[in-house]
Order: C-alpha cells, then structure tokens, then sequence
C-alpha cells in the first residue's frame, strides 16, 4: 500500500469516527430524552466493562491447567461481586480481588 493510499484510508476512517462520535451530541443537544431512553444509556458503561471483565475471565484453554486452576478467577471474581454488592466501593471490591485471587492462586 502507498503512503497517499494509506493516508486517504486514514482519513475517511477519521472523518467516520468524527461523524459517528460526534454526530450524536450535535443532533440530541437541547433535547429532551425519554426516562426508558436514559436508563438504557446508562447501562452502557457497565455493559462495557463487564464485556472487558467475561473477555479475561473466560478464555478458550482456561482449564488447560486443570479444572482447579481454571476456576481460579471466577471464584475470585464471584467474591468480588459479593464484596462490591455490600460495601458499593470501588477500592474494596480491588483491595479483596486482589487478596482473594493470590491467596487462591497460591492455594490452587
């Protein structure tokens, strides 16, 4: 591929991210939106980041170490869940992920 190839390539995928990012904000400012419409919005940053967490949490040859290796991580991140359910704190839920995926990781 030539650069003045790749540079226009470059620029149409730009301008499509502008375009797609942007767009939104422009044609929605000032606008009212439905409760039900707002409530779905606001689950995206938890539908993302719990797509980032299934992402690490479940992997093809997760159980190539054994089944008990395997269920390491969920079993750290089924604690986690409780803790963060309890206490509603961020720092908690990493303080005892961290703990509980050592202490069974070393156990395991």
């Amino acid at each position: 591929m030539s650069w003045p190839t790749f540079w226009l390539y470059y620029a149409c995928l730009m301008a499509g991210m502008l375009v797609c990012r942007c767009a939104p904000m422009f044609l929605l400012k000032g606008r009212r939106l439905s409760e039900r419409t707002e409530r779905v919005l606001g689950l995206i940053p938890a539908a993302a980041f719990a797509a980032l967490v299934a992402n690490d949490l479940f992997s093809p040859g997760m159980f190539d170490a054994g089944l008990v290796a395997g269920l390491v991580p969920l079993a750290a991140a089924a604690v986690v869940a409780v803790v963060a359910h309890l206490s509603r704190s961020l720092v908690a839920s990493a303080v005892v992920g961290v703990v509980v995926y050592a202490l069974l990781a070393f156990v395991a």
